[in-house]
């Protein structure tokens, strides 16, 4: 048996909420919450990126669950272990707690690009989540800095996805804000996480 929050299916699972009625916050991890250093699997990388906390403060705040949804190709390709991940999650959770902020669940995918149907683009962490825990998806939003990050919430249906920063490709920024859909997904560009509360409907006025 796993010491792990594995489900069947291969991917990470983890909860700290049995139901989060309402709106959620999908947040990409690597260069959304940490920044981004490649395969990230030593806590001593760990780097919170600048105004990650002030976004997750206000969702906690506001009670809107905090969803982590993140791609760990790395595990797949055997660069790192679970244990790795399970590491660098436990120093990414201690410095979290130390600002007095929290997440409510991290999903996790150990695949490699089309393998799966857990993999963004592809929806299914964000599906799996909000069946898990009652979320409205109509009303929820993703922030990632990739491309495929908008276009996961897209097609699980969400309200709208905010890409920080420009991508990691030429023309990244262009497509992913190309996925926007006037009165049914709307996409927007920012610098930081911090700069996204503006375009969050549930965190605005907070």
């Amino acid at each position: 048996m796993s010491p792990w929050p594995l489900h069947e299916d291969g991917t990470w699972r983890e909860y700290t909420r049995d139901r989060c009625p309402g709106p959620a916050l999908f947040l990409d991890r690597d260069g959304v919450i940490v920044e981004e250093t490649g395969y990230l699997h030593e806590p001593g990388k760990v780097r919170l990126v600048a105004g990650i906390i002030d976004v997750m403060g206000r969702a906690n705040a506001c009670g809107v669950a905090v969803i982590v949804v993140t791609n760990q190709g790395g595990i797949g390709r055997g660069l790192f272990r679970w244990e790795d991940f399970a590491a660098v999650q436990e120093e990414i959770t201690r410095r979290l707690d130390g600002a007095g902020v929290h997440w409510d669940g991290v999903l996790a995918s150990p695949f490699g690009p089309g393998d799966s149907p857990m993999r963004k683009p592809r929806p299914g962490m964000l599906l799996a989540a909000a069946a898990t825990l009652g979320i409205d998806r109509a009303a929820s939003w993703i922030i990632g800095d990739r491309e495929t990050d908008i276009e996961a919430g897209d097609a699980a249906g969400l309200a709208g996805g905010i890409l920080v920063g420009d991508g990691y490709s030429n023309g990244e920024r262009q497509r992913a804000l190309g996925f926007g859909a006037p009165g049914r997904y709307l996409v927007h560009a920012v610098r930081t996480p911090a700069d996204a509360v503006a375009h969050l409907p549930f965190l605005v006025n907070s």
